[in-house]
């Protein structure tokens, strides 16, 4: 093993920009970090280029033309190998919902992989949501939190269930949230009609995120502000949002980042399989979905379901939003990496990812000016490998 010095121009560290930095790693961690001149030569060294931590996707349910939902092992290494080569160094593997049979193999399945580090954890988004609010969920699958199977759930997963989504005004929704919670796993409030006050009720039941933020739930209004607002108004919790333009107006998602700030909101992907795929006829669980222009909607109903975005544009868009169309800022990279790593580390529990301090697994990426992603480079990972940010294949750099 070999001790490896990277240099750039900009490095994202702890919050602030070190201008120049570098960073020092051993056997796929960071053992120092440091701003100026490297103590030694550096090994790769990036004058004009920014690095940053990898990014953590906390929401996603497939991408590069594969999923998580089927279970087959092959298309979870696909699907999550897809999203590495795009920035995303650490995945939470997103499930929709289904009968509890089927649920119990997919989650399963999923733990096998969360246990050979291919993915960080397992979310499960349903099946306890709102059928006015499915969204891009089968509404036959949908349920009142049945104590057993919430129990049996968390059981098969073995502590890879990371997160759960529910919508707390179901039948049993609170004491789900309870039970959740007192196992370690976060709850999610989303798919939801709740209102304000039961919202609220959720959040000091232990909820702690809200599930794509606006998408699939009780819009706010002037009398009945709903999930939203309860949702924002509280510092305990995180909200996603899903930054690819469609999910969200830009002008609404920089609303909440003034009223949130960076290091209350995760950015995600909610993708499905067409992400990086062109446009055509996919499926989501056991949804048809036509892909038009870049966007996905369940062909029967026309609901929005999940993105075909990837972390490298959410960042992007977050970095030139926050630089108000001028030249990409050092406050605007500062936030976006929150949103885009920090935030999301936190908001589940992960340890030891989202960051480039001593101790940290040395994943990080490699942009240049305007954001583009230039390498992806995985140092906690055996056999690690740089890829461009097309996904192909650059040198090897040993990172252990």
């Amino acid at each position: 093993m070999t001790v490896i010095t990277v240099a750039a121009g900009r490095i994202i560290s702890g919050g602030r920009a070190l201008e120049p930095g570098w960073f020092t790693m051993y056997d796929g961690r960071i053992v120092a970090v440091g701003e100026g001149a490297p103590p030694t030569l550096p090994d790769r060294e990036f004058p004009d280029a920014t690095i940053v931590p990898g990014f953590i996707d906390m929401h996603v349910h497939g991408g590069g033309g594969t999923g998580y939902t089927d279970g087959v092992a092959e298309e979870i290494v696909a699907a999550a190998a897809f999203h590495r080569t795009h920035g995303t160094t650490t995945t939470l593997a997103s499930l929709v919902s289904a009968s509890p049979s089927a649920l119990l193999d997919q989650v399963a399945a999923l733990r096998e992989q969360v246990e050979a580090g291919v993915i960080a954890g397992i979310h499960l988004e349903g099946p306890w949501l709102s059928h006015a609010r499915c969204g891009a969920h089968d509404p036959t699958t949908l349920r009142d939190p049945d104590p057993e199977e919430v129990s049996a759930l968390l059981r098969a997963g073995g502590g890879a269930v990371r997160m759960v989504t529910i919508a707390p005004e179901l039948d049993g929704g609170l004491d789900a949230i309870r039970r959740i919670a007192d196992a370690g796993v976060v709850a999610a409030v989303g798919h939801t009609e709740a209102t304000y006050e039961q919202t609220r009720a959720a959040v000091g039941a232990g909820a702690r995120v809200g599930t794509h933020l606006f998408n699939a739930m009780r819009p706010l209004r002037h009398r009945e502000p709903g999930p939203v607002l309860a949702l924002l108004g509280d510092d305990r919790v995180t909200v996603e949002l899903v930054g690819d333009g469609v999910h969200v107006h830009r002008d609404l998602a920089s609303y909440v980042e003034r009223v949130a700030g960076p290091r209350r909101i995760a950015l995600v992907t909610d993708a499905m399989s067409a992400a990086g795929m062109s446009d055509g006829s996919y499926r989501l669980g056991v949804l048809d979905v036509d892909v038009t222009d870049g966007v996905a909607r369940v062909r029967e109903t026309g609901a929005i379901a999940g993105s075909t975005a990837t972390m490298d544009l959410l960042f992007r868009r977050a970095a030139q939003g926050l630089s108000d169309g001028g030249p990409i800022t050092r406050e605007a990279l500062i936030a976006a990496v929150e949103m885009c790593s920090r935030t999301p580390a936190r908001a589940i529990g992960l340890d030891g990812v989202g960051d480039l301090l001593p101790g940290y697994v040395a994943d990080h990426l490699v942009i240049d000016a305007d954001a583009q992603l230039v390498e992806v480079v995985g140092g906690g990972r055996p056999g690690s490998m740089v890829q461009t940010g097309d996904g192909a294949p650059g040198s090897a750099v040993e990172c252990r």
